[in-house]
């Protein structure tokens, strides 16, 4: 018997390969979808270390492109085996400026990304799903998803329409046994980028242990039928938040 499969598209050196590493480490085989191979080896190689026995792949997709996302699903789907869990883990960056001064191209951008890209990923594999009747969704967000921003109004609307989606499927196809979730981060996580970027101003116990948020991601796709999620927030202990 073949084991499960699991695609994270978006799967990076912070979270991603916590992720991978967490559900290789339950038995998965794991396919990773990213740009670069490079932004993806430390994914790959934590899932390979947790389970070595098992097939784990990269592949080289450009979120922002629906129907080479959509086609490299797939191709997975066939060549692999019927994907169980996908993580969608991809997300803009951070640009701060008034909303007025944002351009056409940056609000297509993000909205291919952070949406389009999104739904792309639920095309190519829910359709298996809610044929088998079981499969999880999960979707990588952050509080921004919940109010808008003067300063930084393209993360903000990304996040709005990819809620707004997460929110959709989950009504739509719970009944028929597919479980999904958005994931809101409202938190900074400690990932290589945030200990560069903060220097000696970096305190472990501000962030959330990329692990740890696995740990989360993993207990969601556990969860029994008549108990899930489908809006879940993480944040550490010395977050002070407001919604």
């Amino acid at each position: 018997m073949s084991a499960p499969v699991c695609a994270i598209v978006g799967a990076g050196d912070g979270l991603g390969r916590a992720l991978a590493a967490r559900f290789a480490r339950e038995g998965y085989s794991l396919a990773l979808l990213s740009r670069s191979a490079a932004g993806s080896e430390a994914a790959l190689g934590a899932a390979r270390h947790a389970a070595p026995g098992l097939e784990h792949a990269f592949h080289s997709v450009d979120a922002t492109q629906p129907e080479a996302l959509q086609g490299a699903l797939e191709r997975v789907a066939a060549e692999v085996g019927e994907i169980d869990v996908l993580i969608y883990n991809a997300r803009g960056g951070y640009t701060p400026r008034e909303p007025l001064n944002m351009g056409f191209d940056e609000l297509e951008d993000i909205f291919r990304l952070e949406v389009i890209g999104a739904f792309a990923a639920a095309k190519a594999v829910m359709p298996a799903m809610l044929q088998r009747g079981r499969g999880s969704v999960l979707y990588s967000s952050a509080t921004a998803a919940l109010r808008g921003s003067a300063t930084n109004p393209l993360y903000a609307i990304g996040k709005f329409g990819l809620r707004a989606l997460a929110q959709s499927l989950a009504k739509a196809y719970a009944r028929r046994g597919v479980h999904v979730a958005h994931m809101r981060l409202d938190c900074t996580l400690d990932v290589p980028q945030v200990r560069e970027w903060l220097g000696e101003q970096f305190d472990v116990e501000q962030t959330a242990n990329c692990d740890d948020v696995a740990d989360t991601y993993w207990w969601v796709h556990r969860q029994p039928r008549s108990a899930w999620s489908n809006e879940v927030e993480l944040r550490p202990y010395t977050e002070t938040w407001t919604c």
